[in-house]
């Protein structure tokens, strides 16, 4: 059982819907990486590309995103990941 702080309520878990998009600073909490690796494992097709939607906002697709947490070694992004 978790801990409750002095406060007498429990510490915010980061977490992230199933559905939707999100920005790098909404994952960054939640990614296991740095930014500049996650950008690499992008190039290599091993983490979900982003899409831009303006020219300043990039975002990434959830279900993507858990769908890398769940297997970070098999994900590929033509969803040919085992």
């Amino acid at each position: 059982m978790r801990a409750v702080a002095a406060s007498g309520f429990a510490p915010a878990v980061p977490s992230l819907p199933l559905v939707g998009m999100s920005r790098w600073q909404q994952l960054r909490h939640i990614i296991p990486v740095s930014r500049e690796k996650w950008r690499q494992l992008v190039l290599a097709g091993q983490a979900p590309a982003p899409i831009r939607i303006s020219e300043r906002c990039t975002m990434y697709q959830n279900v993507e995103v858990h769908r890398w947490l769940a297997d970070p070694v098999g994900y590929r992004q033509d969803g040919g990941g085992a």
